[in-house]
């Protein structure tokens, strides 16, 4: 029996089975949507949670998981976006208007 909160953004596992992270929680409905590290999506009731035997694990390094189709140049970084044309920073602009 699962005696661990429900948490949104935390990642559990049953031994042996997939990782998995809590992405919704409807207390209404007293429903829990998770997703699968491969994008897999599932919603459980309260109940069942309540059966399952779980252990919280760390999210996983790679993301990318559930994009098994996602290149590195996919994921938007370059080194142009990353270097910021004014180092002000917004800030700057309000302290000046003064």
């Amino acid at each position: 029996m699962s005696e661990l909160a429900v948490v949104i953004g935390e990642w559990y596992q049953q031994p042996g089975r997939q990782i998995f992270e809590v992405v919704a929680l409807d207390p209404d409905e007293a429903t829990i949507e998770i997703q699968y590290f491969e994008g897999e999506v599932e919603e459980l009731d309260f109940d069942t949670w309540a059966e399952m035997t779980l252990v919280q694990v760390e999210a996983p390094e790679d993301w990318t998981g559930a994009y098994e189709d996602l290149e590195a140049d996919d994921l938007g970084y370059s080194d142009a976006t990353l270097k910021p044309e004014n180092w002000a920073g917004p800030l700057g602009v309000i302290e000046n208007e003064d």
